[in-house]
């Protein structure tokens, strides 16, 4: 659930940037933790890029590391011990949705600054290298104003064209395809059916899909991927609904459990496989960590549920509770479900205000960093942050739910604002690249936090993060060997190793 607050109109011109480095290669499959010999590392290629706060850091080159004999470390020191003999799960991608919003934003934006959107996000040598992305079958709250596909009350969908999306979001996400190397994993997401098929007549303020009208949703999700797929745009998969448990004033629909686990296995599975769709990658629940549990238990019990599904989605935004990420709900499902994936797919920082982003607020990026590194370490593989860009405002939005991008683009100016959290999602999409393994990694301080991969080049990326206002000493072993390094106060690096 996402807050909503009033912004100031004005806006603050950070630094531009287009840093960035990296490899690729794609998977969808994930399998168990395994055991096997891993070539011990050489050493004689390092490097260290780090981001901190309240400097001029932002995944810059600092350094590399020099490894001596293993060091047991003293309860008094930070340290962090990798044991890349210990693989995990493989490593699909990160990237973010690709909104009506964003897509807005990007074409008020300058042509130079428009490329460097785009390179910004996509090249792997000169930007992050996103490899994922989310897109919205018709409207949400970040969309301009509520439409659909479909004229109101065509449940045959004779309809049915996506002909809203050609001004801003088709151009927008085929431009990013052709960024990202001309393949970009892609799934999409449905915030409500149209008011019709509802129970309260209406897309916004929740209720629920009509039980009449089951098959024509269904059959509404093949039709956007033919639809979408004509257009040259490949839908790898798709979750069934957006915060399925949330009545929000913009765009959104209530599924209990039981209703989201019957509506896949006896419409939307069948439905799908029918077409020719079988292989697209279904992805339940898609809302907060507090009842992923809960809802992966229900459907993934169900075995005419389990076998539609791929994996089970999820959000950040449960800590509006007590300010504490539910993670271990992650690790229950990993735990219970190893044979189905986990995804991250929604995140951004709520409550668009100036002011956070002029005093260099780490809480900011911090929430990626912290995110990232335990979402991974419960088994999460792959990451999808929320609007790629947004405005000045933190829109535009239909319903004044506006919210912090990692990267802004001033309308006004037409220029581009890159924020410490595209630097801290930078971290690990730039430099673990699909294909990676997750190997064991441990720490001995609670404001040293660190998770490692394995690429398939054979290298070892090591993202750590400190959280705390104190520059910290600490210590790296793999391999039997142990490097001393050190980190700013509110800062992340990543460490590669060949």
């Amino acid at each position: 659930m996402r807050n909503k607050r009033n912004i100031p109109k004005i806006f603050l011109v950070l630094v531009l940037s287009s840093a960035v480095f990296g490899g690729c290669k794609e998977t969808v499959k994930v399998e168990p933790e395994e055991e096997k010999e891993v070539k011990p590392l050489s050493m004689s290629e390092t490097a260290v890029y780090t981001t901190a706060h309240h400097t001029d850091l932002k995944l810059a080159p600092t350094g590399t590391v020099s490894f001596e004999e293993f060091k047991q470390p003293l309860e008094t020191e930070a340290s962090i011990l990798v044991n890349k003999d210990r693989l995990h799960q493989t490593f699909v991608g990160i990237g973010a949705a690709l909104t009506d919003a964003s897509a807005e934003t990007f074409y008020k934006l300058e042509k130079d600054q428009q490329d460097l959107f785009m390179e910004a996000y996509y090249s792997i040598d000169k930007g992050i290298g996103y490899s994922l992305a989310r897109t919205i079958i018709h409207s949400c709250d970040f969309s301009s104003g509520s439409y659909t596909y479909v004229e109101e009350g065509d449940a045959e969908l004779n309809t049915f064209n996506i002909d809203h999306d050609r001004k801003f979001r088709l151009p927008f996400t085929k431009k990013a395809i052709e960024a990202a190397g001309g393949e970009l994993l892609m799934y999409a997401s449905p915030w409500s059916p149209p008011a019709f098929m509802k129970t309260n007549g209406n897309m916004l303020q929740g209720g629920k899909l009509k039980p009449e009208f089951y098959q024509s949703w269904a059959n509404y999700y093949v039709k956007f991927i033919e639809a979408y797929e004509k257009e040259g745009i490949p839908i790898w998969g798709l979750s069934i609904q957006n915060e399925p448990m949330a009545t929000q004033r913009w765009e959104s629909c209530i599924y209990s459990a039981e209703e989201e686990r019957d509506f896949l296995k006896n419409y939307l599975g069948p439905t799908l496989e029918k077409s020719g769709m079988g292989d697209k990658k279904v992805i339940v629940w898609d809302h907060n960590r507090d009842l992923l549990f809960e809802r992966a238990n229900v459907i993934l019990s169900d075995p005419e549920a389990n076998k539609y599904v791929w994996g089970t989605g999820f959000h950040w935004y449960e800590d509006w509770k007590d300010g504490t990420p539910m993670f271990k709900n992650v690790a229950g499902v990993n735990d219970a479900y190893p044979d189905k994936n986990l995804i991250f797919t929604e995140g951004c920082n709520e409550g668009y205000d100036i002011e956070r982003l002029k005093n260099d607020d780490p809480k900011l990026a911090e929430r990626y960093g912290k995110a990232m590194i335990n979402d991974f370490n419960n088994g999460t593989v792959a990451w999808t942050d929320w609007n790629i860009l947004l405005d000045e405002t933190g829109g535009p939005n239909h319903v004044g739910n506006l919210c912090f991008s990692p990267v802004h683009g001033d309308t006004e100016t037409g220029k581009l604002m890159f924020t410490r959290s595209y630097y801290y999602i930078g971290h690990f999409s730039k430099f673990i690249r699909p294909g990676a393994k997750r190997i064991s990694t441990g720490t001995t301080a609670n404001h040293l936090s660190s998770t490692s991969f394995l690429n398939t080049d054979g290298s070892v990326v090591v993202v750590a993060m400190n959280s705390s206002d104190k520059e910290l000493d600490y210590m790296l072993s793999i391999d039997q060997k142990t490097a001393k390094l050190s980190m700013p106060a509110h800062a992340i690096q990543t460490i590669v190793l060949k």
